[in-house]
């Protein structure tokens, strides 16, 4: 019997495989294996057999980071993930508004939405439920959301700050996702891009889709869906710009694959910048653990009718690389 596509979702099952001796560390061998025998597994799949001591040979535990030096028959059992379930947790959180309807958070960097592997806690999911003072079940999920996702209608990266709204009950989130879903809502990124643009102002209307290069990133360049941003230089720094972005779809890593394709990755993008050439740029992000975007502005219709709308200074860690890039210097 062929073995079924997705393995992360069915435990217990279990593979001989052989490993031939090719320089490469256990865990990433195994991965190999495996797909060359056609079973489609995550990383993350192989690397809690591994921690679960389900990785042998002759019955002994595999180390991962181990490389063989001969042919090895290894037996492999897969552990399904642990289901994740949003608790509420005491985490402090920046609220901005707060009404029956919703809840409006000035995210910080380092904070996913929700659980997600590699954070199954510490999210604004688990902070929010710990705020309000009530379980999942208190807050709407919309359609085709997991249970992970109360109240969610819409994300930020985890590393990228700033304003988020949070719907407390089922018709406030469909009235918020039906802006969202016509474009309808106002939203502007403040980003600290490398090197000064030739140019003031421009919109980007291009692809979104999977970058065939490295899956983890979107590219401009792909079919599939239709990414639109527009740009504005605000100001001139040495070495750097800070420009807004105003969002006219609200794709994954929309602004950061357009900072990308325009020449101007946001600084402390890993994913889609690099490392700055520039000494001075260099050390102004020297201490930076996130990328320098923030969701700056945030305007919707709620369900009452009002229009509201928002603003976020830069936080103090993206606000400190502006003063140091100054011009001329501060």
């Amino acid at each position: 019997m062929a073995p079924p596509a997705d393995p992360d979702a069915v435990p217990g099952l279990r593979w001989s495989l052989e490993l031939v001796p090719d320089g490469v560390r256990a865990d990433l061998a195994v991965l190999n294996a495996l797909a060359r025998v056609g079973v489609a597994v995550t990383r993350s799949a192989v690397q809690r057999a591994f921690a679960a001591g389900l990785v042998t040979v002759a019955g002994k535990p595999l180390r991962p980071a181990s490389v063989a030096t001969s042919r090895l028959r290894v037996e492999v059992e897969l552990v399904a993930p642990r289901p994740l379930r949003a608790e509420p947790e005491a985490i402090p959180l920046v609220i901005v508004h707060e009404d029956d309807a919703l809840v409006v958070i000035d995210k910080p960097a380092g904070m996913p939405v929700h659980a997600g592997p590699g954070h199954p806690r510490g999210t604004l999911v688990n902070a929010i439920l710990g705020h309000l003072g009530v379980g999942p079940e208190a807050l709407p999920v919309l359609p085709g959301n997991d249970a992970t996702r109360p109240g969610i209608v819409h994300r930020l990266d985890k590393n990228t700050s700033g304003l988020l709204v949070v719907a407390k009950h089922a018709a406030a989130q469909e009235h918020l996702a039906a802006q969202f879903r016509r474009h309808t809502i106002g939203r502007a990124y403040l980003g600290i891009v490398h090197a000064v643009p030739s140019w003031t102002q421009l919109r980007l209307d291009t692809g979104h889709g999977r970058d065939p290069a490295d899956r983890r990133r979107f590219s401009a360049e792909v079919g599939g869906r239709r990414a639109i941003t527009d740009a504005v230089v605000q100001r001139v720094l040495h070495g750097a710009a800070v420009v807004r972005f105003a969002l006219h779809t609200g794709r994954t890593h929309q602004i950061r694959m357009h900072a990308r394709k325009l020449g101007h990755p946001i600084l402390g993008d890993v994913l889609y910048g690099h490392v700055p050439a520039d000494p001075r740029v260099r050390a102004a992000v020297s201490e930076l653990n996130r990328h320098a975007l923030h969701a700056a502005e945030l305007s919707f219709e709620h369900p009452d009718g009002r229009m509201l709308a928002w603003v976020s200074p830069l936080p103090s860690e993206l606000a400190s690389i502006v003063d140091a890039l100054a011009e001329p210097p501060a």
